[in-house]
């Protein structure tokens, strides 16, 4: 994969979350922080959509600098404002990350230590490629729980995206 199509993926990536966050903010905080039904694995829709953006956060962090990031947690943000703010500024540093590199820089190794302290290697692409995916699978989650409260995002499929 080159660097090109992986700019555009997150371009796609960047755009699906901002469906999402404007689906959203049509919820009050206490509509994001009750206990989601059904319970995707994050408590709330809040929770849900802060672990989406903390995966962005803590992938790049792991590949820009070589550590991870610092778990992000939905009592960070006050407001849903705050968490857009926080996203736009982790999209901003994607895109200024993903501009530094070369297709060379894709096929390169990434050495780093999940649970437990034990080291795994990955292809650069396959990482920033779990991201978007990652992405992708939870937006699903929240865009049903949205749905369901009567928010819907619309479609978010990529094809979509490319229409725009």
């Amino acid at each position: 994969m080159n660097v090109d199509d992986l700019r555009l993926l997150y371009a796609y990536n960047e755009w699906a979350n901002t469906c999402i966050l404007a689906a959203a903010g049509g919820l009050s905080m206490a509509e994001l922080r009750a206990p989601a039904v059904p319970d995707p694995g994050y408590g709330t829709l809040l929770g849900s959509l802060v672990h989406i953006l903390d995966a962005e956060y803590a992938w790049r962090s792991l590949l820009q600098h070589g550590e991870w990031a610092a778990e992000l947690k939905p009592d960070d943000f006050a407001t849903l404002e705050d968490l857009a703010v926080r996203w736009r500024d982790e999209a901003a540093a994607m895109r200024a990350y993903l501009e530094t590199l070369t297709d060379a820089d894709m096929t390169g190794i990434v050495r780093y230590a999940v649970e437990g302290g034990r080291m795994r290697e990955r292809v650069r692409w396959h990482c920033l490629l779990h991201v978007v995916n990652h992405g992708t699978y939870h937006r699903g989650e929240t865009a049903a729980l949205l749905t369901g409260l009567g928010h819907s995002p619309g479609e978010l499929d990529f094809t979509v995206y490319l229409l725009e």
